[in-house]
C-alpha cells in the first residue's frame, strides 16, 4: 500500500515529532503582547520625560506659538482667555502636544522595531526609508505652516476686521486653530510617501498617475479648501505644495519600483526552494513512489 510506505511513515513520524504541543501555540502570541506593552510603556515614558522638561517653559512656548498672530494685532489689542482655567490648561495642552511631536521619531522607531521581525528583507528596505521620510516631511509641513502660512493668514484676517471691531482672539480657539493647520500641512506633506506606496504595491502605475495629473491638481485644491480656513490664501498655500510633492512622489516611486524588481530578481532562486506544504509533500511522495514501482 502506498499509504504505508517507509518513506511516508518516516516523513509522517518526523512531522509528528516536530508538531508543538497545543499549549505552546499561545506562547508567541503572549510574547508579542508583552513586547507591545513594553514598547508602549517606553513611548509613554519618553513623552512624559519630554513633557516634564518642557513644562516650566509652557508660557514661553505659547508666546512663541502666538507670535505670528500678535505681530499683526492692532496696537493696544491682545489675546484673551475666556475660560477660568484657560491660562493654565492651554499652555499645558500645548506642552503635551509638543512633547508628542518631539518624540515622534522615537515613537515611529518603536513601531518599526515591533513590526520589523515579521517583514521580508525587501520590505524592511522599503519601510525604513519611508518612516524616516514621513517624519521629516511632517516636520517640514508644520514648519511651512508656522513660517509661511501663519504670517500671511493672520495678516489677512486682522486686516479685514470691520470698523469698530476689536480683534482679541481667545487663546483656546487660537490653539485649536493652529493645531488644525499643523496637522493639515503635516498630513498634506505626506503625499510623496502615499504616492510611493500606491505605486510600490501595484495599485497604480507611474503612467497612470501622470495621466490623472489634472484630477490630482483639482483634488489638491479641494483638500486645501476642506482642511484650511475659508480663505483663498491658505487654500492655495496648501494646494500648491501638495501638487509639487505629488510630482516628487511620482519621480521617486520609479526608484522604489526598480528596487523592488531588483530584490525580486535576486530572490528568485530562493523562491523555488520554499518549504512544501502538506498537500504538496503528499503529491511529491506519491510521484516518487509511483516512479519507484515503475522501475
Amino acid at each position: 500500500m502506498l499509504n504505508h510506505s517507509p518513506v511516508k511513515q518516516m516523513i509522517h513520524s518526523s512531522n509528528q515529532q516536530e508538531t508543538p504541543p497545543a499549549g505552546d501555540t499561545d506562547q508567541p502570541f503572549i510574547s508579542h503582547l508583552v513586547e507591545l506593552r513594553d514598547r508602549l510603556l517606553r513611548i509613554v515614558l519618553v513623552v512624559a520625560v519630554i513633557f516634564l522638561v518642557l513644562m516650566p517653559f509652557s508660557n514661553t512656548l505659547f508666546s512663541a506659538l502666538s507670535g505670528p498672530l500678535t505681530a499683526h494685532l492692532p496696537e493696544g489689542s491682545s489675546m484673551i482667555a475666556i475660560e477660568v482655567a484657560s491660562p493654565f490648561l492651554i499652555p499645558f495642552k500645548l506642552t503635551l502636544v509638543l512633547a508628542v511631536f518631539i518624540a515622534m521619531p522615537y515613537l515611529l522607531y518603536q513601531v518599526w522595531a515591533f513590526i520589523a521581525p515579521g517583514l521580508y528583507r525587501h520590505e524592511r528596505r522599503l519601510v525604513m526609508p519611508l518612516l524616516a521620510s514621513s517624519t521629516i516631511l511632517f516636520y517640514a509641513g508644520a514648519a511651512f505652516a508656522y513660517y509661511v502660512v501663519f504670517p500671511l493668514v493672520f495678516a489677512f484676517f486682522t486686516s479685514t476686521a470691520p470698523d469698530g471691531v476689536s480683534v482679541m482672539t481667545d487663546i483656546s480657539k487660537y490653539l485649536d486653530f493652529v493645531l488644525t493647520l499643523f496637522f493639515a500641512f503635516g498630513a498634506a506633506f505626506e503625499v510623496p510617501v502615499v504616492t510611493v506606496l500606491l505605486v510600490w504595491t501595484g495599485m497604480v502605475t507611474q503612467d497612470g498617475l501622470r495621466r490623472k495629473r489634472p484630477y490630482i491638481i483639482v483634488a489638491a485644491f479641494v483638500v486645501g479648501m476642506l482642511l484650511t480656513p475659508p480663505d483663498i490664501i491658505s487654500q492655495t498655500l496648501l494646494a500648491v505644495p501638495v501638487w509639487i510633492l505629488f510630482e516628487l512622489g511620482v519621480v521617486f516611486s520609479g526608484w522604489f519600483v526598480a528596487m523592488k524588481k531588483t530584490d525580486a530578481a535576486a530572490s528568485g532562486d530562493d523562491a523555488e526552494l520554499r518549504p512544501l506544504n502538506e498537500d504538496e509533500m503528499e503529491s511529491e511522495l506519491d510521484r516518487i513512489e509511483a516512479e519507484e514501482e515503475n522501475h
